[in-house]
C-alpha cells in the first residue's frame, strides 16, 4: 500500500487551549470545509469528542455521494488529536491535528494527513490525476476560513 501525506501548518491568534477547544468541537467542521463539498456532519457519538468518538459525515467528491465514518484514536486536550477513517473513500487516512503555543500568545496548529487510495492502479492514477490536487484545495480553502473565523 502506497500512503501519502499531506502536511499543513497555520499560525492562529489564539492559545492553544481556545484552538484545540474549535477542531475539537465536530461542528466546527462544516464552517471550515468547502461548499462544493456538500460536507455534513451526520451524528457524532459520543456528541463530545472524546477517545474512541465516532464521527459520520456525508459529503459529495466530485458529484458522487460519499458515507465517511472517522473515529478518534488518540485525545491530547489542549496539545493533539487523531481521526481515522473507518468507513470511506479512502483505503487508509489519518488525520493528525496539532496545537503548539507560539511563544507570542498564539497557536502554531499543524494538520498532517497520511492517506492511501484504493484500487491499486486506478487508485494511484486517481491521485495523480486529482485527488492530490483535491485535497490540497480543501486545506487551501480551511487555511482561508481558519483566518477569518480566528
Amino acid at each position: 500500500m502506497r500512503v501519502n501525506q499531506f502536511e499543513q501548518r497555520q499560525r492562529l491568534p489564539l492559545p492553544p487551549e481556545e484552538a484545540f477547544e474549535f477542531f475539537g468541537d465536530a461542528r466546527n467542521l462544516e464552517a471550515v470545509t468547502p461548499d462544493w463539498l456538500h460536507f455534513r456532519v451526520v451524528s457524532v457519538e459520543p456528541p463530545q469528542l472524546e477517545e474512541n468518538a465516532l464521527i459520520v459525515y456525508r459529503l459529495r467528491v466530485r458529484g458522487i455521494p460519499v458515507n465517511w465514518t472517522t473515529k478518534i484514536i488518540e485525545w491530547e486536550p489542549g496539545r493533539r488529536f487523531v481521526d481515522e477513517q473507518i468507513r470511506g473513500p479512502y483505503k487508509l487516512w489519518e488525520h493528525t491535528h496539532w496545537f503548539e503555543a507560539d511563544g507570542q500568545g498564539g497557536t502554531w496548529m499543524t494538520d498532517r494527513v497520511r492517506y492511501a487510495m484504493p484500487f491499486g492502479p486506478l487508485g494511484r492514477l486517481a491521485h495523480r490525476l486529482f485527488v492530490r490536487r483535491d485535497i490540497r484545495r480543501i486545506f487551501d480553502y480551511r487555511r482561508e476560513r481558519i483566518a477569518e473565523l480566528t
